[in-house]
Parts: structure tokens; sequence; C-alpha cells
């Protein structure tokens, strides 16, 4: 497998074969493949048999930035969750001024950094975790910095009780 600057994965002909020889092969419709006259020949004859096609990777010339701003609106997240407004959901959550003056200090870092979406998106998922009974950890690494992660519910740990310093998680 290789991967691209943008960290879309890849695969060429030997690891097709591989993934094949593994009893995989129903996983290869749902990967991209390096484009190659092989590749070409197995798609037109799945083609003519009602096979699925192989995915080809084809590279893009887009930045970074663009290619996370697009990424972020295909998220499979309801569209309830898309609009909602993070300050309603989460200043009821704070308990002293201390707690309102971060979470201010925070949303507008993540909203400088146009992070808001990513906020809103790890709303639905730890909703859609607590639904489904999924158990996730404590918290780990400088995530735990995050008082805004802490009120959404993707940690347990109260960064302003411990005093963490939030620029730690945004480096």
């Amino acid at each position: 497998m290789k991967i691209d600057s943008l960290g879309i994965p890849y695969f060429t002909e030997t690891d097709l074969v591989k993934i094949i020889q593994d009893g995989h092969v129903n996983k290869c419709a749902q990967l991209l493949c390096e484009d190659s006259q092989e590749i070409q020949k197995f798609n037109q004859a799945a083609s003519r048999f009602g096979r699925p096609l192989l995915g080809v990777y084809k590279p893009t010339a887009v930045s970074m930035e663009q290619f996370d701003n697009v990424a972020q609106l295909e998220w499979f997240m309801p569209d309830e969750y898309r609009g909602i407004d993070l300050y309603s959901i989460l200043v009821p959550k704070c308990n002293n001024q201390k707690e309102l003056d971060r979470l201010e200090i925070e949303l507008a870092e993540y909203k400088r950094r146009n992070m808001t979406d990513i906020l809103r998106y790890m709303v639905f998922l730890v909703d859609f975790m607590r639904e489904q009974k999924i158990v996730w950890g404590v918290g780990r690494g400088s995530s735990v910095a995050s008082f805004v992660l802490y009120l959404i519910g993707v940690h347990r740990i109260n960064s302003i009780q411990y005093d963490l310093d939030f620029n730690e998680f945004m480096r």
C-alpha cells in the first residue's frame, strides 16, 4: 500500500494479489488502486461480467486545507447536527464563570481555525456511541487539555480542574 501526500491510501497490483490470496477478494472493490494497464484490463473484464470495478486512484492537485474542507463535507453526520449551535449545547454544562470564560476562549480558537464542524461531528459521535452503548476511553494525549471536548463528552478529564493548557492541544 502507498499513501499520497494527503494521506489517501492506494494499492498496487502486488497488494491486490496479496489481498486476494489472503481470502479478501470481496474487499477489493472498496479500495483505490494504482492506475495500470492490468487494472484497466481487470475492470473491462469485471464490467463484462457485471462484477464490481476496482476504484482507480487519481492524484489530486489540491492543498491539504482544501482537501480537509471537502472531506469534512463528506462526513456521515445527520443534518440536524450540521447546524447545531454549540453554545446552546455547551453553555448549560458550565458551572461557573471560569468555565464559561474557558469555553469562550476555546470556541473562538476552534472557530478561528475553521474547526467548528469537527466539534459538531464530535457531538454526533458521542451521542451515537451513547445510544449504541459503545464504551470509549477516559481520555488520552493532548486532547484532554480541551475543555470543550470534555463538555461534549469526548473525554472525562476536566482540563480546568487539572490546570491543563489548551494550547498544548492546539499545537
